[in-house]
C-alpha cells in the first residue's frame, strides 16, 4: 500500500569501512576520498561564489546538526541527534501542519521505530483487507488482530516535530534551504557544512542530514540517483456516516490494469483516502484508472476534499547516501519499498540511523574520520533496508507480470494471507518470508532463472 510521500521541502558505489575497519595511513586517505579516488569527500563541493551570505568568523553559531525538512524521516533524525546531547536545528519550508499526499498506513516496522512513548494518532485500526482484481473477484480477509493502523500526514507529522522538540531540537518553518556548500568563503573551516537559506542566510553545522522529499536538494548534492520512479494519484473523499461504518476497520487493495499498478481505500473517520499508483509515464492511463476506481466503488457523486498527486522515486543500489558531512535519508534517499512503494517505515528508520551517525559525523575531526562514520551510515542502511528493497524489487518483476498470481495466493492461499499479515504487523520481512517459504523462495528463483535466459537470448 502506498504510504510513502514524505515530500517536506520536494528530493556509494562505495567502499563500506566497517566500525571495526582499522583504517589508517594510507588505507585512511584512500578512505577518505570520493569513488574515483579523487579529491576527498569533504573538500568537494560548490564554491561559493554567488553565495547569499558569509559566515562571520568566530561570531556565527555552529549547530553540531541541521536537519533539512521536517517530514518522518527528518523528525526522526532530529530526535535522534538530540536525544543524544547535540545542538540540533530542524529547518522546514512550510508551516506545520501541513497536507502531505500519502495513504497514511503506519505498518508494524514504522510502529517499531517511532519514538519511545510516542501515541499515535490513529484514525482507523485494519483488521480486515478486501483484494480485488482490477475490479473483479473481490474477495475479504479478516484477522483477529489489527494488521496496521491509519493516520493523517499533518497530524501525525506534527507529533513526530513536536517529540523532536521535546527532545531538544529547534524547529524553524517558513525557512526554504537553496544548497549546501563543504568549501568555500562560506565555510570557515573543513569541519563544517553551510547551509545557505532561499533568503541568503548561511547557517553552519558540523553534519547536516537532508530529509527534503523525492524532489530533493541535499540528495542532488549528495549525487542520488533514482532507479524507479511512479506517479501516485489521491483523493480525500468526505463521505456519509453510513458509507463511512461500512468501511470501518476494513481497508480495499486492487491490483490494477497497468503493469504494478495497483489502488487503495483507506478509511479515516469520515473521510475515504482513495488513491492508485503506476509507473510514471503512465500519467492519462493513471488518471483514467483512478476515476473508473471511484466509479466502480460508488464514490463518483461525492466531492473530495482534495485531490492530489505526486511521484515516488526508488534509489538505484549503488547511489551514494553521503558525501562528505552531508547524509541522505527517507524520500530524499530515495528508500521506499518498490512493490507497495510504502516508505513510512523507511524515513523512519532511515531518519533515526542518520541522526545517530550524523552525531558520530559531528564528533569527527577529520575528513578521514567523516568519511568513515559517514559510510558506516550507509553501511547499516543497505544492510537493513537494502536488503529489503532488493526483495521489494523482485517481487515487482513478479507482480508486474503475474497480478493474477498475487491475487489467487492472497485469496485462496492460507499461508499467503498470513504472511502478507505477519508482514503488516512487523513480525517479518519480505526477506525473512523468502528465506523461510519454500514457495516464496522456489518463485524468485525461477524468475532469477528467467531473467538470466532472457539476459543470454
Amino acid at each position: 500500500m502506498s504510504t510513502a510521500s514524505e515530500q517536506p521541502g520536494d528530493q556509494e558505489q562505495q567502499h563500506i569501512v566497517s566500525s571495526d575497519d582499522d583504517v589508517n595511513g594510507a588505507n585512511a586517505e584512500q578512505a577518505a576520498r570520493g569513488a574515483d579516488g579523487g579529491t576527498p569527500a569533504e573538500e568537494v563541493g560548490e564554491t561559493a561564489e554567488g553565495a547569499g551570505g558569509t559566515a562571520a568568523e568566530g561570531a556565527a553559531e555552529v549547530w553540531d546538526v541541521v536537519v533539512v525538512g521536517a517530514g518522518p524521516a527528518g523528525a526522526s533524525a532530529a530526535h535522534a541527534a538530540a536525544s543524544a546531547g547535540r545542538s540540533v536545528l530542524l529547518l522546514e519550508k512550510a508551516e506545520l501542519p501541513r497536507y502531505k499526499t500519502c495513504g497514511g498506513g503506519i505498518i508494524g516496522p514504522s510502529r517499531d521505530a517511532l519514538p519511545p512513548g510516542f501515541t499515535l494518532p490513529l484514525k482507523d485500526r485494519i483488521h480486515a483487507v478486501t483484494f480485488s482484481l482490477n475490479g473483479r473477484l473481490a474477495r475479504t480477509r479478516r484477522s483477529k488482530s489489527m494488521l496496521f493502523g491509519l493516520i493523517n500526514r499533518p497530524e501525525f507529522d506534527a507529533a513526530l516535530v513536536a517529540e523532536a522538540e521535546k527532545a531538544g531540537a529547534t524547529l524553524r518553518t517558513g525557512t526554504a534551504v537553496s544548497r549546501v556548500e563543504q568549501h568555500g568563503t562560506a565555510v570557515p573551516d573543513r569541519r563544517t557544512v553551510a547551509v545557505v537559506l532561499a533568503d541568503g542566510e548561511t547557517v553552519l553545522a558540523r553534519a547536516v542530514v537532508g530529509a527534503d522529499g523525492s524532489a530533493s536538494r541535499i540528495g542532488a548534492h549528495v549525487g542520488v540517483e533514482m532507479g524507479q520512479v511512479d506517479l501516485g494519484l489521491e483523493a480525500e473523499i468526505p463521505v456519509p456516516e453510513t458509507v463511512a461504518e461500512d468501511w470501518k476497520g476494513r481497508i480495499l487493495i486492487d491490483w490494477g490494469p497497468l503493469p504494478g499498478s495497483y489502488g487503495w481505500v483507506f478509511p479515516k473517520g469520515d473521510t475515504l483516502t482513495v488513491g492508485v499508483i503506476s509507473a510514471k509515464g503512465e500519467g492519462a492511463a493513471t488518471k483514467r484508472y483512478l476515476d473508473d476506481f471511484i466509479a466502480r466503488l460508488g464514490l463518483a457523486g461525492f466531492e473530495p476534499a482534495v485531490s492530489s498527486g505526486h511521484l515516488t522515486r526508488c534509489r538505484k543500489p549503488d547511489s551514494p547516501l553521503s558525501r562528505g558531512r552531508v547524509l541522505v535519508a527517507g524520500d530524499a534517499a530515495g528508500l521506499l519499498e518498490p512493490w507497495t512503494r510504502e516508505g513510512i517505515s523507511f524515513a523512519l528508520r532511515s531518519g533515526r540511523l542518520a541522526g545517530e551517525w550524523a552525531v558520530k559525523v559531528s564528533e569527527a575531526q577529520d575528513a578521514v574520520d567523516a568519511r568513515r562514520q559517514a559510510l558506516n551510515y550507509a553501511f547499516a542502511v543497505k544492510a537493513g533496508l537494502g536488503v529489503e528493497m532488493a526483495v521489494g524489487k523482485r517481487m515487482l518483476t513478479v507482480f508486474e507480470s503475474r497480478p493474477g498470481l498475487f491475487h489467487a495466493a492472497l485469496t485462496g492461499v492460507r499461508p499467503a494471507w498470513l504472511a502478507f499479515a505477519r508482514i503488516c504487523r512487523g513480525s517479518t520481512t519480505l526477506p525473512d518470508l523468502v528465506r523461510t517459504h519454500p514457495l516464496a523462495r522456489r518463485a524468485l528463483h525461477l524468475l532469477d532463472e528467467r531473467q538470466a535466459r532472457a539476459g543470454r537470448g
